[in-house]
């Protein structure tokens, strides 16, 4: 190579000088790059960063610490403060200086103990004696290797985009920290120095030092983000603070429950999120999902998935009989052995508690009380008597027989199940044969208000009223239930509540207590929150949460409004009964309520209402991890339902 090629390159002379050539003049190194505009460190308490985008920043010392560091990530608050750099910086102190300070330490504790007891200060006095031994402990555990000292720096910075924010952010982690003990202080005139310090060169331009020893010093360690990371889950997302994937099982035997909710406000990615869960869990785990779909969101991913999409409205032919009873295995917990039950006394309540929600209405009406449902529940009990159906499991089927020489035994098929129509039928006839002056009004009631859910009447909402028209089939990756035709207000909340019922019967039950030979299925309940202002709906929407892990079922609850579940107490056991919880972006009047439950630090309840579409909060058992969900190309064109960004995946 000739000296002029070597000139066009970068190279340091026999000097130890820099020489550029033409050609790198102008060519930017990696300070250049990532440095921003300027930064304006006129302030005696903050920066002003100029980029692309201006910030302001405001750099922190911890200025007093706990007597005592003793318990794991007592600094937890501020590594999960959001938009905040964090620095420690850790030097060994020699064995020899560590005994030398402590022996000093020793001396002064004593001396201050024999003038706190001259002066008769005997609070002083103890508090000295205890401080000097704890002193003297540490001495000899670090004589004998057991223990060792520490000097210790930590910086933070916190970044606003105004000062406003700044400010307000400030005051907020400094009263966090306060909980635990901990203040914080402004590097008064200090903030060009203290930003230094903050940045990845490892020099501590201001020496607040602490002294540890081994077990403080590993509390102070920020291992508090734990990934989400199962042997069998599906990729669901990204961990933001790390970038690794977050592989998630809901069915993982790490869990106490299979059960999940997820909220956020409307525009957050909930839909996005759980049908990205849902397809990549059936082609990768096999785990058939049906979904009560409120909104009509869920029908192309059916399609996708080779699945079913049943609707549900007035001017459907599908029929669902709440009546609908089925047997189920249940494994004896002493022996283990497995046996086929009939329990037609919980159908009867089931069935009773569906009614109910009917006769209220849309009005809720409090003419229905406990008389009334008596009346209803002996009209169901009538009903499945009238037919000989009992708690014997045989006793559901009607035998086949063909008359020829002989009387052969061909086989069995189920009976015809009650309807509303025969039910109605059955509630007309006691209401006339009954005289009890107390009951009059009732059956009054019940006769005017039901008609409605009675095809022989036309009744508006009788799509319930008949023998059903359909099963559902084990196997079937995805089976959703579209009710999105009904009316809002009341129509689809009751269409909600008798499909749980019967999905119990129809879904749930058909799977074996005994997990060797249960499949994995999933129950989707999409804008749960109509169903709250039903009690009798709440009711079995907590009791599928409760019953479902028994049959390896997992209930995925998915609602904008947390708010609406933190303050009816009915309906905590679904919070409760759910090991997973994704909290997407969150309204700022949300935020509180999601905070008091979970216990969220002021960082993380301040990234629910800034972060983008797609992003959240993902809790899952004892672990924790802030998620970016990123579906695919692919994906998104059969599970996007903004319309917006639908119609810009097609132009792509």
């Amino acid at each position: 190579m000739s000296r002029n090629n070597l000139n066009t390159l970068q190279i340091k002379n026999n000097e130890g000088t820099e020489n550029k050539g033409p050609l790198t003049d102008n060519i930017k190194d990696i300070k250049d790059l990532i440095a921003p505009s300027g930064i304006d460190a006129s302030s005696t308490n903050h920066l002003e960063i100029f980029s692309n985008s201006n910030k302001y920043a405001r750099t922190m010392i911890i200025s007093v610490l706990p007597r005592m560091c003793t318990f794991p990530e007592f600094l937890r608050s501020m590594y999960t403060f959001g938009d905040i750099n964090v620095s420690v910086f850790i030097n060994p102190i020699s064995e020899a200086k560590s005994q030398n300070e402590l022996n000093k330490v020793i001396n002064t504790l004593e001396s201050e103990r024999i003038v706190a007891r001259d002066r008769g200060n005997i609070n002083r006095e103890s508090e000295l004696a205890q401080k000097r031994l704890e002193a003297e402990e540490l001495r000899d555990a670090i004589a004998a290797g057991m223990d060792k000292l520490y000097e210790s720096s930590i910086i933070c910075t916190l970044f606003a985009y105004d000062m406003e924010e700044l400010d307000r952010r400030t005051e907020l982690l400094t009263s966090e920290m306060s909980k635990t003990l901990v203040e914080l202080k402004a590097a008064w005139a200090q903030q060009e120095q203290a930003f230094q310090s903050n940045m990845p060169f490892n020099s501590d331009k201001l020496g607040k030092k602490h002294t540890f020893d081994r077990r403080s010093m590993a509390t102070v360690f920020p291992f508090i983000n734990s990934d989400v990371g199962h042997e069998n889950g599906v990729p669901l997302g990204f961990n933001r603070q790390t970038g690794l994937p977050i592989l998630y099982d809901n069915f993982s035997n790490t869990l106490s429950n299979y059960n999940m909710v997820v909220f956020g406000k409307s525009g957050a990615g909930k839909g996005v999120a759980i049908k990205t869960l849902i397809a990549r869990s059936a082609v990768l785990n096999g785990i058939e999902t049906l979904a009560l779909d409120a909104e009509g969101e869920y029908g192309v991913v059916a399609e996708a998935l080779g699945g079913v999409n049943i609707v549900i409205s007035p001017n459907s032919d599908t029929i669902i009989n709440p009546f609908d009873i089925e047997p189920e295995i249940v494994k004896d917990e002493i022996t283990g052995k497995e046996q086929i039950v009939l329990n037609v006394e919980n159908k009867i309540e089931d069935v009773t508690q569906i009614i109910l929600t009917m006769a209220r209405g849309s009005t809720k009406s409090e003419d229905v009380n406990e008389v009334t449902k008596q009346i209803i529940s002996e009209a169901i009990a009538e009903e499945y008597s009238s037919i000989g159906i009992n708690n014997n499991v045989n006793s559901l089927y009607a035998v086949d027989q063909r008359s020829n020489s002989r009387t052969e035994f061909l086989g069995r098929k189920k009976k015809q199940m009650p309807t509303m129509t025969s039910w109605y039928k059955r509630i007309v006839n006691n209401a006339r044969a009954n005289t009890n002056e107390d009951y009059r009004f009732h059956y009054s009631y019940l006769v005017k208000v039901m008609r409605q859910y009675v095809r022989e009447y036309n009744g508006p909402m009788s799509y319930f009223d008949g023998q059903s028209t359909f099963d559902l089939l084990d196997g079937t990756q995805f089976i959703n239930m579209d009710i999105s035709q009904l009316e809002e207000r009341f129509a689809r909340p009751l269409a909600q509540q008798i499909l749980l019922s019967w999905i119990w019967e129809k879904y749930v039950k058909k799977n074996s207590e005994d997990k060797s030979k249960a499949g994995k299925k999933r129950v989707l309940v999409d804008e749960a929150w109509m169903l709250l202002p039903f009690p009798e709906a709440v009711d079995f929407l907590n009791k599928m949460a409760r019953r479902a892990r028994k049959r390896n079922v997992s209930l995925a609850v998915v609602s904008q409004r947390f708010q609406d579940f933190y303050e009816k107490s009915e309906v905590q056991a679904v919070l409760t009964s759910s090991d997973t919880k994704l909290f997407l972006s969150q309204d700022k009047s949300e935020i509180q309520y999601i905070q008091e439950v979970f216990k969220l630090s002021e960082g993380e309840a301040s990234f629910l209402t800034t972060c983008a579409r797609g992003e959240g909060l993902f809790k899952v058992g004892e672990q924790t991890a802030i998620i970016e969900i990123r579906p695919t190309k692919k994906e998104l064109e059969f599970i996007e339902t903004n319309v917006n960004n639908m119609m810009q995946n097609k132009i792509k």
